[in-house]
This record gives C-alpha cells, sequence and structure tokens, in this order.
C-alpha cells in the first residue's frame, strides 16, 4: 500500500455505520492494542473555533519543549494534515504503512463483528497508532462533529478539555437548542479533568457546561472578558492584554483573542498539573501560530482573504473583523453546503459587501451557485454566478473593487488556496 491507496481506502469507508462512532472507533482500538492507553489529552470541542485552538495550543506545547501530535479537520490543501507531530505532518510512507495496520484490524473487526469501522474512525485510530509510536508526550485532539458519540471521544486519558464557542450548527444530529448542542460537547468530559469554556459562551451552553463540570467532578475555568484588553491596531494586526500578557497574535479578528485566551487558560491548568509550560512558551506558541484559511491574506495586490467560516457563528466574525479593519471596499465570494443556514451567512455577509459572485464547491454537498444566487438576492444589490472561483476573483478585479474575501465553506477554501498558495 502507498499513501495514495490509503487515503482511497480510508475514503472509501462509510461516513456512518450502525454503531456510533465513539463505538466504532473503541471496538477498532481494541483489535489495534489500544493506543490510546499511552497517550495524555488535550480534546477540543465546539461548534467555532476548534482548529485555531488546537494549532495555538499545540504550538504553546511545542516551544514548551513537549512532542505534541494534533489532530485537524478537516485537512486545508492536504490530507496528511489531519496528522501532525510538532507541526509536522506525517511522511507518506508512514501513512500506508499505518493505514494498512488499521486496514488488517477492520477487516479483523469487519469479520468478527459484522461491520466496518466509519471513516472518522480509522482516520482517528491512524493519528493515535502513529502518535503512539512515536511516544508523543501529549496529543492535542479536535473532535469531528459532536462530542459524546464521536470517534475522538474513545480516549481516556484528557487533562485539560475545551469547549469552545458553541453556536447553532449540525443542529440535525447534535439538537436545536444550544443546551442540547452543549450537552453533546459536553460529553468529552473526563473525571478529574479541567475544562475551559469560551469566554462569551451564550448563556443556555455555559448553563449546560457548569451542569455536566459538576456532574463529572471537573473543574471549569471561563476566562474572564473584562480581564482582555484590546490594542488599537492598524488592518489585521492583532495585539491584546489578558491578564497580565501582552499577547500578540498572527491570526486576525476578535474571535481569535477569544480562542487565544482559551489556550492561555488550558495551558495554565496543564502548568497547575505538573507540565512545564512558562510565559514565554505561551507568548511565543501564541504569536507564531499561522492557520490556513482563517482570514488569511493569499494575495496583496489586489487584496485576496480566504476564510472557512460555514455557519452565522463564523461569518459575523469574519464581517466585524472586516469592519474593524476597514476593510470596506470588497467584494465576497461565495459557496457553501446545501446543509448549512445559509440565509443568515447571507444576512451577515450583506452586512459588510454589496456585490456577492456566488460558485460551487466541488463536493457533492455543494449547493449550486445557481441556487445560492437567488438567495442571495434578497441581501445583495448585486449578485453574480460564476463558474470557479478563479473566475469570480478576477471578475471582482475587472468590476473596480479593491479585492475579495472567498468564503461560505473549508471545501471551498481549500479550493481557493490551492490557487494562491
Amino acid at each position: 500500500m502507498n499513501h495514495i491507496q490509503a487515503e482511497e481506502w480510508l475514503h472509501s469507508l462509510p461516513h456512518r455505520t450502525g454503531m456510533a462512532g465513539v463505538e466504532s472507533e473503541k471496538m477498532l482500538l481494541r483489535y489495534l492494542g489500544n493506543p490510546q492507553n499511552q497517550l495524555k489529552f488535550v480534546h477540543i470541542a465546539g461548534t467555532n473555533g476548534k482548529g485555531s485552538a488546537a494549532a495555538m495550543l499545540s504550538n504553546i506545547l511545542k516551544q514548551a519543549g513537549y512532542k505534541v501530535g494534533t489532530t485537524i479537520s478537516p485537512f486545508i490543501l492536504e490530507f496528511r494534515e489531519r496528522f501532525q507531530i510538532n507541526g509536522e505532518m506525517i511522511p507518506h510512507q508512514t501513512l500506508a504503512d499505518i493505514t494498512q495496520t488499521v486496514q488488517q484490524a477492520a477487516l479483523k473487526m469487519q469479520q468478527e463483528q459484522g461491520e466496518l469501522p466509519c471513516e472518522f474512525a480509522a482516520v482517528t485510530a491512524v493519528a493515535l497508532v502513529w502518535f503512539a509510536q512515536q511516544n508523543c508526550d501529549i496529543v492535542v485532539l479536535e473532535t469531528g462533529i459532536g462530542g459524546r458519540m464521536d470517534a475522538t471521544n474513545a480516549v481516556e486519558n484528557t487533562e485539560v478539555a475545551c469547549i469552545m464557542r458553541i453556536g447553532l450548527d449540525h443542529t440535525d444530529m447534535l439538537g436545536d437548542t444550544l443546551e442540547k448542542i452543549a450537552a453533546e460537547k459536553c460529553g468529552i468530559l473526563k473525571n478529574g479533568c479541567t475544562v475551559v469554556s469560551y469566554p462569551l459562551q451564550p448563556q443556555p451552553a455555559l448553563d449546560e457546561i457548569m451542569l455536566a463540570c459538576q456532574n463529572a467532578g471537573c473543574e471549569l475555568v471561563v476566562p474572564d472578558k473584562e480581564d482582555l484588553v484590546s490594542h488599537k491596531t492598524q488592518g489585521l494586526h492583532n495585539r491584546f492584554c489578558y491578564g497580565g500578557y501582552e499577547i500578540t497574535l498572527s491570526l486576525p479578528g476578535m474571535h481569535q483573542q477569544y480562542n487565544a485566551v482559551v489556550c492561555v487558560e488550558a495551558a495554565l491548568a496543564l502548568w497547575r498539573k505538573g507540565w512545564n509550560i512558562d510565559d514565554d512558551a505561551i507568548l511565543r506558541g501564541l504569536y507564531q501560530t499561522t492557520f490556513p484559511a482563517r482570514i488569511e491574506v493569499v494575495r496583496s495586490q489586489p487584496l485576496v482573504i480566504i476564510d472557512g467560516c460555514h455557519n452565522p457563528d463564523g461569518a459575523e466574525e469574519l464581517v466585524n473583523t472586516l469592519k474593524k479593519a476597514k476593510l470596506n471596499d470588497l467584494a465576497v465570494v461565495m459557496g457553501v453546503m446545501g446543509d448549512k443556514d445559509y440565509t443568515a451567512i447571507l444576512k451577515h455577509l450583506s452586512q459588510q459587501f454589496d456585490q456577492i459572485y456566488t460558485v460551487t464547491p466541488q463536493t457533492p454537498r455543494a449547493m449550486d451557485a445557481e441556487q445560492l444566487a437567488e438567495q442571495a438576492m434578497a441581501f445583495f444589490p448585486h449578485v453574480t454566478i460564476c463558474d470557479t472561483v478563479q473566475d469570480a476573483v478576477e471578475l471582482a478585479q475587472e468590476d473596480g473593487y479593491d479585492g475579495c474575501v472567498i468564503c461560505g465553506s473549508l471545501y471551498l477554501a481549500s479550493e481557493a488556496r490551492g490557487l494562491f498558495v
């Protein structure tokens, strides 16, 4: 098996099976000798901010001198991004070798239990086997969807659990209220772990987090938003003070400041548990963190920004960041999945843009550009349907805009980023 065959086999597995993701994962890991039991974890759940927090906290731990495994979901440019140790992707041959091992375990599981694991369970198993083989000191583990029934919840040795901002997304699977979704996310809590919540958590979600912590015997840390003082900066620069730390972020946006303070508190919680993390590691780790498709400038002249926002909260954060940076004369290029709350996303984006170019992301779940354009006409004075992202970017320049923002889906962000990076 080579790495291409490995990826093809993983993608050939069912998206869902008769077993819940966590049960599928636990069974598969038993056939693999339970590698997760050799590892310790920071587990991250939430609707928005998981990927950014995983990147920041992984970099803090790396700066502190630890060997850090990280899972990222989904990937942006290359599948191997989903498996990283100290920021380096899994080597091609290692991916192939470990996938072959997981495949053998999966086939044995099918033979004896009558069912293959789901795709995400197998992908998570590849990561955990690799991290155990490499003797990682700690793993920053990002959930897929939800938490309680997510494949990543097969792990037990959780030192810190981070619950990022909770919003209404995947309501068909997680529930149609913030309380129900928060309860699913809090399913990752393990007895004795420290829980760090996003500082601006909606009150219904925070109430559920507090209840879950009480039931699981977990310490809860909620960063005080009053301790965060944002400094005035130009453009997309990002500086703030929190709890005595003067922090500079490479990731723009006020929401990234809130994500960062979750990482500060998570690092301090680990320090209280005996991990050797000093203040310099925290500051360097945050400053040096970059993350693709998070309000990422991929071209300066004319300006092109890519953002993976794919729900209303993400769209609102994007608009707020652009307003603060006074980036006004831009158009938006948007593609979206058909199961997302595209109406609310369009409503938020229309507060910042008067021109939208609609495109169809290259995935079966995508909403057709023509259908998206029909919906956009209720919010935007100027709506144009384009065949490709490149066509949209070129047309925005021809139409006299200073640049454009490409957003609406991580699938679209991946497609667009390949044109510029």
